[in-house]
């Protein structure tokens, strides 16, 4: 294989630290679910594989009364300032 092929290595090893050698090679990294691909760049070299392939996913927080105030402010026609009670100034 050389540097810039198109041909996707698939890895396991999130552990393994990206040496100049990588550049240009495109890896498959396994994320416990799916092979995320990681294109190696210049920059990256001395960091580990792991870094650049997301093992979670953000779920918005908040619940059923966070998705209420997101319509109501939707319907408003404007974006929600807080999701909480409004803060009580201190004596």
């Amino acid at each position: 294989m050389k540097a810039g092929d198109k041909t996707v290595v698939k890895t396991w090893a999130r552990h393994a630290t990206i040496t100049p050698e990588m550049i240009g090679f495109t890896f498959g990294v396994h994320n416990g679910k799916q092979f995320i691909s990681v294109s190696v760049q210049e920059d990256m070299v001395g960091h580990k594989l792991g870094e650049f392939s997301a093992t979670t996913k953000f779920v918005r927080h908040g619940g059923k009364m966070q998705k209420e105030i997101e319509q109501k402010g939707a319907a408003a026609g404007t974006a929600p300032a807080a999701a909480g009670p409004a803060a009580k100034p201190k004596k």
